[in-house]
């Protein structure tokens, strides 16, 4: 993924979602060829020269002050995730590729492993599944079973219509993982690995390709998603991103569920039939017969 590219893409995709009486300008009725700001448009309203926004767009090699770049942000209404992108493609660092291998430092990988009462799992660049928990596993999928290369999120929700079924609403799920991916993609523009999985993604799902067209962009944070399970049914469950700060290519991810309710019942149930073996599509281990929490 080239970085002039994506930032191209992204600007005029950012463009095109404005609608010109927004900010007072005339749409010129069946003359305006191209949905929202035209570039000089953008460029007025920012307060910076047409040539200057144009060699922004085109990703030209050319130092781009805070006030500019805040200047564009802030008239393309762009989110905070949205400008820190704007950011990242704009300043490359020296570094753009980053180093393949992810590994999961020691201390990260206790911690998962003692919070048995929690479905948790790390994540690294490009959603990979780097290591996860027994109550994660009962969850949502038997990554043990994957090959390393396979135990990808994004790849597993757009290519196998199965693990679309782990969430009721699997276009909500969609979007976050392409906004997502779009974030890793930013901060690392120049990962082969990263382009192969968007080229792949892009060839083998059609709802992907839609997707990422649009350049919706988000950092991974906090939720809310409903999980359909085969044993213990619905569950209504919150999920937080813990980030290291030394290393926040990397998340820890964890599923809870309010107190009290019928999912968290549900979810008591899961996690101990995950600390007996169990993972999502296994049968129930004997003796081991969920309550009626459904």
């Amino acid at each position: 993924m080239d970085r002039r590219t994506q930032l191209g893409e992204f600007l005029r995709s950012r463009r095109a979602r404005l609608r010109p009486e927004e900010f007072g300008l005339s749409d010129y009725g069946r003359f305006r060829r191209v949905p929202g700001l035209r570039r000089e448009e953008l460029a007025r309203l920012a307060g910076v020269s047409v040539d200057h926004y144009v060699r922004l767009e085109q990703g030209r090699e050319l130092h781009f002050s805070d006030e500019v770049l805040d200047a564009v942000a802030r008239t393309l209404r762009l989110t905070a995730d949205e400008r820190a992108h704007l950011y990242r493609l704009a300043r490359p660092t020296a570094s753009t590729v980053p180093e393949r291998v992810q590994r999961v430092r020691p201390g990260l990988r206790r911690l998962l492993d003692n919070i048995p009462d929690v479905p948790a799992y790390v994540i690294g660049r490009g959603i990979e599944i780097l290591a996860w928990n027994r109550p994660a596993a009962a969850l949502i999928a038997d990554f043990g079973a994957r090959e390393a290369g396979e135990r990808n999120f994004a790849r597993m929700f757009f290519l196998e219509a199965s693990f679309r079924e782990v969430f009721a609403d699997p276009s909500a799920k969609a979007d976050d993982l392409v906004a997502h991916l779009h974030h890793d993609a930013g901060g690392s523009p120049g990962d082969p690995e990263l382009a192969r999985l968007v080229g792949e993604l892009s060839i083998g799902s059609e709802d992907f390709r839609r997707r990422w067209a649009e350049h919706d962009v988000r950092a991974k944070s906090h939720g809310q998603y409903r999980v359909l399970h085969p044993v213990v049914g619905a569950l209504d469950l919150s999920y937080e991103t813990l980030r290291p700060p030394d290393d926040p290519e990397q998340a820890l991810v964890t599923y809870t569920a309010e107190p009290g309710t019928p999912s968290d019942a549900a979810l008591r149930v899961l996690t101990a039939l995950g600390e007996a073996g169990y993972v999502r599509g296994a049968a129930v281990p004997q003796g081991r017969e969920p309550s009626a929490t459904k």
